[in-house]
């Protein structure tokens, strides 16, 4: 299932040329996106999503679960949070806490925990795309101190740097069993390989 809503045009950022706008994938869309892969790539019923109130602010989780065919079966503290299912069972809990990964699940009995960053992916401002290979290192210095057993992976949305960065910290994040994930701009998954 290919998704058309998941990236945010946006005026070009200060100094930048007027003429294009700038492409934003914004983090929680990158999480909704890897928790929908999870679904299709694994045996899970359920996905746990982590966010926070910056990411509630740029992606209306219920409203876009709600397009997908989820409905809400129970509230939670927050206006955004809350547990979210589908005409076959599978579960989406969104609950904001810190300190846990952004994306959780629980597949033949080992836990998958994924780390997501998002980003602008378009811009003519070359700062901004610079930050995107920063993410990437940065959540692969989160997931390394992450408890063995699990299944670490970093999430990124999939761009010219994310694959660059991606090649070569591959095989050092193999030797760590930190998988690096990389959505496109249609929520299509692809995994950089050492």
């Amino acid at each position: 299932m290919d998704f058309d809503d998941l990236i945010v045009e946006r005026p070009p950022t200060a100094g930048a040329s007027p003429d294009r706008l700038d492409r934003h994938f914004y983090e929680g869309a990158v999480m909704l996106a890897y928790a929908m892969h999870l679904f299709r790539s694994e045996p899970i019923q359920e996905v746990r999503i982590h966010p926070d109130g910056q990411h509630a602010r740029q992606i209306d989780f219920p409203g876009w679960l709600e397009k997908r065919g989820f409905r809400r079966v129970a509230k939670a503290s927050s206006a955004f949070a809350g547990t979210f299912e589908d005409a076959r069972g599978r579960r989406i809990v969104i609950h904001p806490q810190s300190g846990l990964s952004d994306v959780t699940a629980v597949a033949n009995g080992v836990t998958i925990e994924a780390e997501c960053k998002g980003g602008t992916i378009e811009t003519r401002h070359r700062g901004r795309l610079s930050k995107m290979d920063k993410g990437l290192c940065e959540i692969v210095g989160r997931l390394m101190m992450k408890a063995p057993g699990t299944r670490p992976v970093a999430v990124m949305p999939a761009t010219d740097v994310t694959r660059r960065v991606g090649r070569k910290l591959a095989s050092r994040c193999a030797a760590a069993g930190i998988r690096i994930a990389l959505v496109d701009a249609m929520g299509r998954v692809e995994y950089v390989e050492a």
